[in-house]
């Protein structure tokens, strides 16, 4: 990979791993999503992404070091892949990124109540939820979730279902307040 690079600017080397679109959206749905199985990350991503970028994309994280894949102990003929600290420590970089997205974009209230709470939850949100994905990719042990308080995950998805819930209500609301046709 070294030769193929175009100069030794740390942004345009990270750009040249992650500058793809497709790469961060598997790096999202395996971190916020859960997805760690092929077809999980296939047919459960709004975007679409076709089967041979997928394919295309996973291997390149790999090769990068980024995700591992191994057998899935579940299911002798799936693979389940998983985030490796390199992968877990852009946490902070898709919370940036996703806040900017809520400042300057005409983004889904839903799909931004993530965002938002990333944002706002700052370094210590983030430093918690990558412990988390330690936990979950990587088998070490959680060491700031503290039990009596929902975990990062579990509050980004609270958070998520509560505004997919209420954006419900209120299509129902305006279906049932409007005049039946004709």
């Amino acid at each position: 990979m070294r030769e193929a690079l175009k100069s030794g600017c740390p942004i345009n080397l990270t750009l040249e791993v992650l500058g793809d679109r497709w790469s961060l959206l598997i790096i999202r749905d395996m971190m916020f999503g859960n997805r760690r199985h092929y077809r999980e990350l296939l047919s459960q991503s709004d975007e679409g992404i076709s089967s041979n970028i997928l394919a295309e994309r996973l291997k390149m994280l790999l090769d990068q070091g980024i995700i591992t894949k191994a057998d899935d102990p579940a299911h002798k003929q799936k693979a389940i892949y998983s985030l490796t600290e390199q992968g877990i420590s852009l946490v902070p970089i898709l919370a940036q990124m996703g806040a900017w997205g809520v400042r300057f974009l005409p983004v889904r209230e839903d799909l931004a109540i993530r965002a938002e709470l990333l944002a706002d939850g700052g370094l210590e949100m983030w430093e918690a939820f990558m412990d988390e994905l330690r936990e979950r990719h990587l088998g070490a042990r959680a060491r700031t979730h503290k039990k009596d308080t929902p975990s990062v995950s579990q509050q980004l998805q609270a958070a998520f279902e509560a505004v997919q819930a209420a954006r419900k209500g209120a299509r129902k609301a305006n279906k049932a307040g409007r005049p039946a046709r004709a």
